[in-house]
């Protein structure tokens, strides 16, 4: 009887046991960052240009008030490059902590911007809105650009290409039209989605850049990036 009364409360704590596990919740972690409050941590950077004339590219990035027909009172995450090099590449890159260690998470993307990049219009190398892609993504490695034996600046990751192919560590959520027929800045919304997996430590890496065919200068204001990362 002794015995029976053992097996039977073994089987319970059993059963209560895989409830307990079962009824854990993934890990969600959300980043809203309002880039009028400052940088809030996020890093900017620039690829696929050549160091020894990199005055050309005329490469710029920083918080600054949002342009005109905008709230000139607001401050925006903006970056600027002239693409010499028919592929510029123009990032904004987080890192994230406190993750679970070796675990895949999900990451959506909503990314608010203002771009002057009319809808339709006509460039060399391509359109300045439907041929600048954007993207967005998840690493494990810290995103950066260094320069190769030639002193021309490549990412460390898996980027996007121009408008319209994936990279590695990115996808293309979009393009910087700003569905407008007039080259005036106008705000714009873009939504994406990415997965990875964590590091030792519980780290990844936010990644959202554009990458670009137009052979002309693209100025970008970001407001604010938010991500939800949730535990797979």
């Amino acid at each position: 009887m002794k015995h029976l009364l053992f097996s039977g409360m073994a089987f319970l704590l059993s059963i209560c046991g895989s409830c307990i596990k079962n009824d854990q919740s993934p890990q969600v972690i959300t980043v809203s960052s309002d880039f009028s409050k400052g940088k809030d941590g996020w890093q900017a950077g620039f690829s696929e240009y050549s160091g020894d004339n990199v005055e050309i590219y005329e490469l710029e990035e920083g918080i600054a008030p949002l342009p005109p027909p905008l709230d000139e009172s607001e401050s925006a995450y903006r970056i600027s490059g002239m693409n010499r090099s028919d592929d510029l590449f123009m990032y904004l890159t987080k890192r994230v902590q406190g993750l679970k260690p070796g675990v895949r998470y999900h990451g959506r993307f909503t990314v608010y911007l203002a771009s002057d990049a009319q809808s339709g219009g006509v460039g060399a190398g391509g359109a300045p809105g439907e041929s600048v892609g954007i993207g967005v993504g998840l690493t494990v490695e810290q995103p950066q650009s260094s320069p190769d034996e030639n002193n021309f600046y490549h990412m460390n990751v898996g980027k996007i290409q121009q408008c319209c192919t994936d990279g590695d560590d990115m996808v293309v959520i979009g393009d910087v039209a700003n569905g407008t027929d007039e080259y005036v800045y106008t705000n714009i919304e873009r939504i994406g989605e990415f997965s990875a997996e964590t590091d030792h430590q519980g780290v990844l890496w936010l990644l959202v850049g554009t990458d670009s065919g137009y052979e002309g200068k693209t100025t970008l204001y970001y407001s604010g990036i938010e991500v939800t990362l949730e535990e797979l």
